[in-house]
């Protein structure tokens, strides 16, 4: 573990390889799992405040679920989650024409009709966050569907913290950024030293 401020950060954030590969996976992991993704009550705000500009955009079953039970719910640890479809799939996430799954929120970013990219927790998978009392955990969340990534992590020596580095400062900031940089320099350093 390292801590930098009142962050706890697991090893694996800066000794896993991890890039994400679009070609292979095609961003199942917006329409897998058991739970929505992680939200804040300001991330709900901003995307309820969207809404109407990609409501149109949404499928019907998506809309049918937003309509019953809002953009969000509380997951089974009674924390804010993104509405989900049968249980899995996130209901902004769509299929483009080459079959890949993709997010209606950040369709919007960019095409410049929003600020908001898209939750800051899609943002940086598969990094998760833990607010306890007197610290942030920041975690790797391991989970078979990118074990692609792994892979092409390895193949470009790109370490998950590097991969993950714009939602990394988006969270922590640039200062915090360098310091995990310079605490990943000195642990691979002793690492390869022993």
């Amino acid at each position: 573990m390292l801590q930098i401020d009142d962050t706890i950060i697991s090893l694996d954030v800066i000794d896993q390889n991890f890039a994400c590969d679009l070609s292979k996976c095609k961003g199942i992991c917006c329409v897998e799992g058991d739970e929505g993704a992680p939200v804040t009550e300001d991330e709900v705000s901003q995307i309820e405040t969207l809404l109407p500009i990609i409501w149109d955009d949404l499928s019907n079953r998506a809309q049918e679920v937003i309509a019953q039970q809002g953009v969000a719910y509380a997951d089974r640890d009674n924390e804010l989650a993104i509405s989900i479809i049968d249980g899995a799939e996130c209901v902004f996430a769509f299929q483009d024409g080459h079959g890949y799954w993709r997010c209606r929120i950040e369709q919007a970013f960019e095409q410049q009709k929003t600020t908001f990219k898209k939750p800051l927790s899609c943002h940086l998978y598969p990094v998760r966050l833990q607010k306890h009392k007197t610290f942030v955990a920041v975690n790797y969340h391991q989970w078979h569907v990118c074990h692609d990534a792994i892979a092409s992590g390895n193949d470009q020596n790109k370490p998950l913290y590097q991969f993950l580095k714009e939602p990394l400062i988006r969270s922590f900031g640039e200062e915090w950024f360098q310091q995990l940089t310079s605490a990943a320099d000195h642990f691979t350093k002793t690492q390869y030293n022993h």
